[in-house]
């Protein structure tokens, strides 16, 4: 039932739909990235290495949450458009379920400002 697209007709190598969506949630969420990039500022360690990673895990884009095999790779991913994209989303924070919640009307009742009873 997996595996390959079964438009044979393309040339590159492209992969099934159920494929394609498992990777979507091996992603960060973006109140995750945007948590890290806060904490980044604080704090600027290097990373330790890790044989499980590419690049043993050395060349890391915080906004994009992916890691690279060399600095070269990493520098020409800064450059593309899906890279300055995520940079923009993540330039004001994310949605809260607290925001949800008051577009909803389910968050706290604005009765406006009590009155004094005499």
């Amino acid at each position: 039932m997996g595996g390959k697209c079964p438009h044979r007709s393309v040339k590159k190598r492209r992969y099934s739909h159920k494929t394609h969506r498992r990777a979507k949630f091996l992603v960060n969420g973006d109140d995750m990235v945007y948590d890290s990039l806060n904490k980044a500022d604080e704090q600027t360690k290097p990373l330790p290495p890790d044989q499980d990673l590419p690049g043993m895990g050395q060349f890391y884009c915080l906004h994009c949450d992916r890691y690279f095999n060399n600095a070269s790779v990493r520098d020409d991913h800064f450059k593309t458009k899906r890279h300055r994209r995520r940079v923009k989303l993540l330039m004001e924070a994310p949605h809260t379920q607290l925001d949800a919640d008051l577009a909803a009307g389910m968050g706290m009742p604005d009765n406006g400002p009590k009155l004094m009873s005499f």
